[in-house]
């Protein structure tokens, strides 16, 4: 058996041998992981779940639950498809699975930073 290839044959290329992911989802390229369409506050959404090899950097905030996604750590990122890649949100995968289960108002301690 051959060994595992781990890059894109072709920065460009589509390759129609390649199999095909379920729900709608599709290979997202360039960062790793996948991205799909879910449908959410009547508005449909990109979703990208980021590996956390991926996700090497930068610290994020989730608006989800305020808390910081430190850096390398897996997540999901997500932005309504009319607005474009300007109004990305990263989450915690856990907090974008329970967004229905929230309330519409997050609630901060008195010493939460305001970032």
């Amino acid at each position: 058996m051959s060994p595992r290839r781990n890059r894109p044959k072709g920065a460009g290329a589509s390759n129609p041998s390649a199999p095909t992911t379920s729900a709608g989802a599709e290979p997202s390229g360039r960062y790793g992981g996948f991205q799909s369409t879910e449908s959410w506050q009547g508005e449909e959404w990109s979703v990208r779940h980021v590996a956390g090899a991926s996700a090497a950097g930068k610290r994020y905030r989730c608006p989800g639950c305020d808390q910081e996604i430190p850096s390398g750590l897996a997540h999901v990122v997500a932005w309504p498809e009319h607005s474009g890649v300007d109004e990305r949100r990263h989450w915690h995968k856990a907090c974008w699975n329970a967004k229905d289960r929230r309330t519409t108002r997050v609630q901060r301690s008195r010493n939460a930073p305001r970032y």
